[in-house]
């Protein structure tokens, strides 16, 4: 029951230059606000200036501010994953506590979006609440995932998998339709003509998190789950057919 996925070159993400501009770094490195917000480095009205310049105004470490940066530079390849429990631990790692990084910033920003620029005719309202919701719900069925299916699987599966992982199917499905309320607000994630550095961080963190999760419902559905469901015959269909109908 091993599951292989396409072997994928990972190249090295190119190094951050620190003579970018810290607001073109926050639009472009989806996490880089909370990085930049817990420095106290004004990314959004301030963002003209170059990360060496704006650390070196604050008395920062440019090296360690290079490196937090550059760990939120990840794959968009998964790794070749040899067997189930391997692969369950990628997901863990590159998804679940991705999504737990991402979403409070994202609704911070959001918050901040609506509020200051809510006489704005393209001021994506509600987009807070919608991402609010959503982290709830993709919390507790992460927290389903790792307590319950994932230590099943990672033991070779039991006949009872098929239940919670017919109800995380369901889930996913959930999590698209709110993936696809996300896109209605922010009109594909285009931010308006002259949208701040705030606004535009805001919607490149949220085709981020698209990304990934797209990514990581397929790793689920079509990777890992078939490999513990019920094959035909055992739904009620002899090796010659079904019959059901």
């Amino acid at each position: 029951m091993n599951a292989r996925l396409p072997a994928a070159a990972h190249a090295t993400p190119p190094a951050i230059d620190p003579a970018q501009q810290i607001g073109q770094i926050a639009v472009q490195l989806p996490g880089a606000t909370a990085v930049f917000r817990r420095q106290k480095l004004d990314f959004c009205c301030g963002g003209q200036v170059a990360l060496r310049d704006a650390a070196a105004a604050k008395g920062l470490d440019l090296q360690a501010l290079l490196g937090e940066l550059s760990a939120l530079q990840r794959p968009t390849a998964p790794p070749d994953a040899g067997t189930p429990s391997e692969l369950i631990d990628h997901i863990l790692a590159r998804y679940h506590e991705v999504h737990r990084a991402q979403l409070p910033e994202l609704i911070r920003m959001a918050r901040r979006v609506e509020a200051v620029h809510r006489g704005h005719p393209g001021v994506p309202a509600g987009l807070a609440d919608a991402l609010e919701t959503m982290h709830e719900e993709l919390l507790a069925h992460m927290r389903k995932e790792e307590t319950v299916l994932f230590p099943m699987l990672k033991t070779g599966g039991h006949p009872m998998a098929a239940h919670p992982i017919g109800v995380m199917r369901t889930e996913h499905t959930d999590h698209g339709e709110a993936l696809d309320r996300l896109m209605a607000l922010t009109h594909d994630t285009t931010p308006p003509e002259g949208a701040c550095n705030t606004w535009r961080a805001l919607y490149a963190g949220i085709r981020q998190l698209a990304d990934d999760l797209v990514d990581h419902i397929h790793l689920e559905n079509n990777v890992l789950f078939p490999q513990f469901e019920a094959a035909p015959a055992a739904q009620g269909c002899s090796p010659t057919g079904c019959a059901c109908g």
